[in-house]
């Protein structure tokens, strides 16, 4: 899916237009809208059958006022500076929101993670490692899973940093399988954060869970868990869930464990028997009283906000609505839950990841999930109260805490 304009263009409005809101200008703006370190590095590769060849790779560490950086790293075709630019800001923005003493940053590699062997990408995920080493550290910039990265990629790096430094550093990754200093609850806690933060969003507006009906876009962990949490957990109705080859679509609603099954053996969730094949475009306008978007950015747009149904949208992908479309949405008086909040529960249980591998702990998931709802909750308030305060939407108000938090720090330490 080909990116739509700048998007990190896009996110520095957001720090303007908040910024303006609780007077922060000048130096300090410009801190802010500034990215604190930017590191490129080529990656020559042998691939298996013998060639070479070269991948691009970034890291971008955007602010570090609040404690040492902190975000994913992504393999993807399409990767941009850019877009690992705004990726990395919006980390910072997160952390500040949910109150972690950490900052922001992202990383990529642009390459076709589908295309490669097992073995080509543990190379070029240790690979990454060499050449960014310097950089990284459990008190300098911890990377976690992103876009096409999971557990295994995070092990391979993991290792990597290790055998550079010559011995164990299982705290410089987050997101790594439990043998190795994983947490309890980090592979649902993207979506099980976002669903805790939506019930508390219906309960404001007097949606009843039990008879929501439920759209969803994208069909990724994020996304399915999202989906099966919605419909086993919070009772809702899941009548529609997109992936990148289309979308199906059950008036009575699905079933979501043969939404995963049959994407499971199929490769997609087009196809399943007893639903109807919708387009992503259609899934967005459909009528329901919650849209969830899971996939990539900017889907709901200036074009097809007029259609968009749903009130409530809770963004559990990076930066899917556009701010133009944001303002039309608040004017007409649907909520969106905003990306640095709504999906913010991946960075928190990674948090709680570094915090149990410092203090060579393991924690129970009941603990996990218990101090994981505490965080969205409160950071939901906090959010909440700042919109009304300021009479702004809430993605305008979760800015406004955000950079707040940020300034002060800065400030505190000197910088402005």
């Amino acid at each position: 899916m080909a990116r739509k304009g700048n998007i990190f263009d896009r996110s520095l409005q957001q720090i303007d237009i908040c910024a303006g809101l609780i007077g922060i200008k000048g130096a300090a703006l410009e801190m802010l809208r500034t990215p604190m370190r930017e590191i490129a590095v080529s990656l020559p590769l042998r691939l298996d059958d013998g060639s070479l060849k070269v991948f691009q790779a970034y890291r971008v560490q955007y602010n570090d006022a609040l404690g040492p950086t902190k975000g994913g790293i992504r393999f993807h075709p399409d990767e941009t500076i850019d877009t690992i630019r705004a990726l990395a800001a919006w980390m910072t923005w997160k952390c500040a929101l949910l109150g972690l003493p950490l900052g922001g940053a992202k990383g990529g590699i642009i390459c076709n993670p589908k295309k490669m062997s097992e073995h080509e990408l543990e190379r070029l995920s240790r690979a990454y490692i060499d050449k960014l080493w310097p950089f990284l550290g459990p008190d300098k910039d911890i990377p976690a899973p992103d876009v096409y990265t999971d557990a295994r990629v995070m092990s391979w790096m993991m290792d990597q940093y290790s055998m550079i430094r010559g011995k164990n550093e299982f705290g410089v990754i987050t997101g790594k399988p439990l043998s190795l200093g994983g947490s309890r609850g980090r592979d649902t806690a993207t979506a099980l954060g976002g669903m805790y933060v939506l019930r508390e969003s219906a309960k404001d507006m007097g949606i009843d869970l039990n008879s929501a009906r439920v759209a969803v876009q994208g069909c990724g962990n994020a996304g399915y868990t999202a989906a099966f949490l919605a419909e086993t957990v919070f009772d809702c109705t899941v009548v529609a869930i997109g992936d990148s080859q289309g979308a199906v679509y059950r008036e009575k609603g699905l079933n979501v464990v043969d939404v995963g099954r049959h994407k499971k053996e199929t490769g997609s969730v087009v196809g399943l028997s007893g639903s109807q094949e919708i387009s992503n475009g259609e899934l967005l306008e459909l009528d329901v009283d919650i849209l969830i978007t899971a996939a990539l950015e900017e889907v709901i747009t200036i074009e097809n906000v007029p259609g968009v149904k749903a009130k409530i949208v809770a963004e559990l992908a990076n930066g899917p609505t556009t701010p133009e479309a944001d303002r039309i949405l608040y004017k007409r008086g649907v909520t969106v839950i905003p990306d640095i909040l709504c999906n913010a529960g991946g960075v928190v249980v990674s948090y709680f990841e570094m915090v149990q591998n410092r203090s060579l702990e393991r924690w129970s998931y009941e603990r996990v999930d218990q101090r994981l709802k505490k965080r969205m909750i409160d950071a939901y308030s906090l959010t909440l109260d700042a919109s009304r305060k300021h009479k702004v939407d809430m993605r305008q108000a979760a800015y406004v805490v955000a950079l707040e938090r940020v300034a002060r720090a800065m400030r505190e330490r000197g910088w402005i």
